[in-house]
């Protein structure tokens, strides 16, 4: 609103001609307070005209009527008081520029700048008339004609962006109930007969029933399945989230956690989702294998021979506990290695007496060296 009040105010600037006029004493006191009454109403008119139809057009009589009345009383003031009312004309320009279409308001503007030449041939030396405010009026119409263009442009495209982001979210909407429907129809509705048939068996054929409860618990341990890699999918995994989900596991487990409570900025995608498996993996293995009483994760930005890296480290202090499971390598860290290759990364192990370190590090592009230096607190 403000930037649109400037650059209808800019042509307020003509007015200085009939202002001047009035505060020179070059009329009666009647034409002088018809002057201020007639130049405040056309001032007030051309300035509401302008700034409410530009932003919510108004009804078509309302507009023709009040460019009407702009027009008449510029005639009027121009005739009575003389030539330096002749800028009113400008502003009757403009207003036809801002509120009519591109084709009439073209035609409005010719005849507005020819009305203002005629009145001043008889009022003021044409060489006077012609320089000073014929081209200003043409100037200020067609220009205005451009900016309501482009204001009605931008509001079309805010218009359209709004609706294809509604479509997009619609879509995807419908994706995942397809995609829901399709996992679960069939599960659910299978559960739900061989409830019954259970139901009917159990009173006089105890073990085929037990086979359907059997059947029954494998379709629903698969639906589970099914709907946990469709979530996966749909949900991103994200650093920050991660880091709160490890301090928070750590935690629950009774392993004192020092974790950093801010990821850095600025990563793709795809890097930030690998670190993200990368401490999750971490995180679940401390907690299963190690019998750690502390651990901690950092994140730091690293120079290498091989450039710049984000390193994240997670070390504990624990050792084994004596029969623990060892960690599957086909989803532990055999799955981090694969996981990394695919963003140009390394995963590093180091185990010893005072507990295990797993180090990640993917490289930083070169423009991405104001990632900030994120460690733990």
């Amino acid at each position: 609103m403000l930037q649109k009040l400037m650059w209808v105010g800019i042509w307020l600037a003509f007015m200085g001609a009939p202002i001047g006029d009035l505060l020179d004493g070059n009329h009666t006191t009647v034409p002088t307070v018809l002057g201020w009454l007639g130049l405040a109403g056309f001032v007030t008119v051309y300035l509401a005209l302008v700034l409410r139809h530009t932003a919510r057009p108004m009804a078509t009589a309302t507009v023709y009527g009040l460019l009407g009345f702009l027009a008449v009383l510029a005639l009027t003031l121009s005739l009575t008081l003389g030539s330096p009312w002749l800028v009113l004309f400008v502003y009757v320009s403009v207003s036809c520029g801002a509120t009519l279409s591109l084709a009439l308001a073209s035609w409005a503007i010719l005849v507005t700048t020819a009305t203002m030449t005629v009145i001043g041939t008889h009022t003021a030396h044409v060489a006077d008339v012609v320089p000073d405010l014929v081209i200003p009026t043409l100037l200020g119409g067609f220009a205005m004609t451009g900016v309501r263009h482009l204001i009605r442009t931008s509001v079309e495209l805010r218009e359209a962006r709004a609706t294809v982001a509604q479509l997009a979210t619609n879509e995807e909407r419908l994706r995942m109930a397809r995609d829901l429907h399709d996992l679960l129809g069939h599960s659910l509705s299978l559960i739900t007969l061989k409830s019954e048939l259970a139901g009917r068996m159990l009173p006089g054929h105890p073990e085929q029933a037990a086979k359907e409860v059997a059947d029954i618990e494998q379709v629903g341990r698969q639906a589970l399945a099914d709907v946990r890699a469709a979530v996966s999918g749909y949900r991103r995994m994200t650093l920050p989230a991660e880091l709160a989900g490890a301090r928070t596991v750590l935690n629950a487990a009774g392993i004192q956690a020092d974790v950093p409570t801010e990821a850095p900025g600025g990563l793709p995608a795809a890097e930030e989702e690998v670190l993200a498996w990368v401490l999750r993996e971490a995180a679940t293995n401390v907690v299963r294998h190690s019998g750690a009483r502390h651990c901690t994760v950092t994140l730091d930005v690293c120079q290498t021979l091989d450039g710049r890296f984000l390193e994240l480290r997670v070390r504990d202090d624990g050792r084994p506990r004596p029969g623990a499971p060892a960690p599957d390598p086909g989803h532990g860290l055999t799955g981090l290695r694969e996981r990394l290759e695919k963003v140009s990364g390394v995963l590093e192990t180091e185990a010893g007496r005072k507990g295990f370190t797993l180090t990640a590090r993917i490289p930083l592009i070169p423009d991405a060296s104001g990632i900030p230096l994120v460690s733990g607190p």
